[in-house]
């Protein structure tokens, strides 16, 4: 086995970010209400906090009585802002030299356009057309086919005619293929072309629109009581924007009248938390100085921790990541063969293990886990790896169905592994899940169902082109795909839990019987991407066309919606520290170019604010 250690890290020195917190600043309290302009007491407004100089945010909600409440924070002044949908950002500044009452009255937003900018791209996705089977048809090949590299609240925001729309489309079939001279179209969004531009062009053209917004209730109860902490990281400078003096995304979805964000150069892809409270986040995008960023929980401080690519062009990129029982993390890197990484959090060396020839090299969309006996399980192409920590050998697994075959190409999107030592993984366009036994060295898989519905609604016309489509990939679905992507298992049970994207539902696998159930999610619109399982026996998922973390209880069966405090996040990974009686969600904040960390709050811990502020 070619095994590479302790790889020199030719770390970029710390980046100071923020005007560090200095140890004597004293710790107060910001308390205050919100209204709307007749005086009504608003539940579950964002209310956020910034101070000056730093590129930490906090955020908070409001309760039922329109009140909200930051945990203690360093003196100093601060930028505060509160928002919800249909109303105007309300902005203010405050000195925190002691505890503030700081109050904010909501305008009412009377400009639909305006209403439209601050809408989280689910519901804008949502509001698209659906009453004919023909408008339903064409909204599932906009659901599949044109939120597989952007949000569409990105492209949703902006209106076009049919000749607009149809230029877009135009452009976006040849992705990822573009700009290869031998690039060729999507097949599917080529097909229903004619159709997809005349039907947005009725949704978001100059005339009036035929979408049908639904209001939806803000946070309450425990999603009211969350605390966000979001950390602004620099964007890619070999984008050129920081030669232009950009450091940071200018919109980087905190004020939500400014819409979505382009993307613009966002290094954040995956993300963990380690035990001191640190965020860490792996670079998928080339670059020449960072490979794993390091942010400090308390100031903000990013450092860039990198590992020189082999052939002296930059920086080795990276894509999953995920933490072990002792702390230390680990990632999938591309040095030049893509291999496996491990980060020791405490001395920040980064080790390199790679697979030996003919061993696949890790690969598709690299998803990392590690199991109830201590291995790391990894995505390949054609199937996955498994890595022990202690003997430091890899032993692979490959798929029952052929990556490759007639129907088109799928590489392993989602690996994890299991409390029993186990492995599982994705073929993501073939809807199958892989399993692995460490004992027998067998794989066996499980096919998901399809979705009757769109089966059901298959235009005539069409059905001899899907008979005969040879082109699945991760990427170009069909209609009825579940679509399943990354994937996480209760380590307290025998249980897999997969994120069906396309589907808009969670696959709950008995790892013992393989017996599968198909969860729907409420609202359709909603794409999960990964799932992180807390020791509850929750299910966490984020959804990356979406500005909300979902969590599941299977217990109760039932769903708890979080807001992200951004708009257009784009978020890709979610992972979960549960320490000391205290859970913290970390997500990177793709498109916003942010890591964001979510602590829950018990009741408790508010009656003790509210109780501090009233002595």
């Amino acid at each position: 086995m070619t095994h590479v250690r302790g790889l020199l890290l030719a770390s970029v020195a710390g980046l100071l970010l923020v005007g560090g917190i200095g140890s004597a600043s004293a710790d107060q309290l910001l308390t205050g209400s919100i209204t709307s302009a007749s005086g009504q007491k608003l539940e579950g407004v964002l209310v956020s906090a910034k101070k000056e100089g730093s590129t930490i945010t906090t955020s908070v909600y409001t309760d039922q009585n329109g009140e909200y409440f930051f945990p203690a924070m360093a003196d100093g002044k601060y930028q505060v802002w509160a928002q919800t949908l249909g109303f105007k950002t309300a902005k203010g500044a405050v000195d925190l030299t002691a505890a503030r009452h700081q109050d904010f009255q909501l305008a009412a937003i009377t400009d639909p356009e305006e209403r439209i900018r601050q809408m989280p791209p689910e519901m804008l996705a949502a509001a698209l057309p659906e009453e004919t089977e023909a408008d339903a048809n064409i909204k599932r090949i906009f659901h599949n086919q044109c939120t597989g590299c952007h949000t569409p609240g990105y492209i949703l925001q902006f209106k076009f005619d049919e000749a607009g729309w149809n230029k877009v489309i135009n452009l976006m079939k040849f992705i990822p293929n573009y700009p290869s001279p031998d690039r060729k179209p999507n097949a599917i969004i080529n097909f229903n072309q004619k159709e997809l531009a005349a039907y947005l062009a009725r949704a978001r053209g100059p005339g009036e629109t035929s979408m049908k917004f639904k209001d939806r209730p803000r946070p309450t109860g425990e999603a009211a009581r969350v605390v966000w902490k979001t950390y602004e990281v620099p964007l890619n400078p070999d984008t050129g924007i920081a030669t232009h003096g950009v450091k940071y995304n200018p919109n980087d979805g905190s004020d939500w009248s400014q819409g979505v964000t382009s993307r613009i150069g966002q290094l954040p892809h995956d993300g963990a938390m380690d035990f001191d409270g640190n965020l860490y986040y792996t670079v998928n995008a080339p670059n020449k100085v960072v490979t794993i960023g390091k942010v400090d929980g308390k100031t903000g401080e990013v450092k860039y921790l990198k590992v020189e690519k082999r052939d002296s062009s930059g920086a080795a990129t990276a894509h999953g990541i995920t933490r072990d029982a002792n702390g230390d993390l680990w990632f999938d890197i591309n040095p030049g063969r893509r291999s496996l990484g491990k980060l020791e959090t405490k001395t920040e060396k980064i080790s390199v293990y790679e697979t030996p020839p003919p061993m696949s090299p890790l690969g598709g969309a690299v998803t990392m886990d590690v199991d109830g006996k201590g291995k790391i399980w990894a995505s390949a192409p054609d199937g996955v790896v498994m890595f022990d920590p202690v003997t430091e050998k890899f032993t692979d697994f490959k798929s029952k169905t052929p990556f490759r075959n007639a129907k088109g190409t799928n590489s392993t999107y989602g690996a994890a592994g299991d409390r029993d030592g186990n492995g599982w993984w994705a073929q993501m366009a073939f809807d199958t899940i892989g399993r692995a036994e460490v004992a027998t060295h067998s794989t066996s898989e499980v096919t998901l169902p399809s979705l009757k519905d769109e089966v059901a609604r298959l235009p005539a016309s069409s059905k001899a082109f899907y008979d005969s489509f040879d082109q699945l990939t991760n990427g170009n679905p069909l209609p009825w795909s579940q679509g399943p992507r990354r994937m996480g298992t209760d380590k307290n049970a025998d249980v897999l839990w997969v994120g069906n994207s396309w589907g808009a539902s969670l696959a709950r696998i008995d790892t013992k019987t393989l017996q599968t159930t198909i969860i729907p999610f409420p609202d359709p619109s909603y794409q999960p991407y990964h799932i992180a399982v807390d020791q509850h026996h929750n299910v966490w998922s984020n959804m990356w066309t979406t500005d909300r973390l979902a969590r599941y209880n299977p217990e109760k069966s039932e769903w708890t919606f979080f807001d992200y405090p951004l708009r257009g996040t784009e978020v890709r990974h979610v992972s979960l520290l549960e320490r000391d009686g205290v859970t913290k969600v970390i997500v990177p904040l793709y498109r916003d170019s942010q890591m964001g960390a979510m602590t829950l709050r018990s009741e408790a811990e508010i009656a003790a604010l509210k109780a501090q502020v009233a002595r």
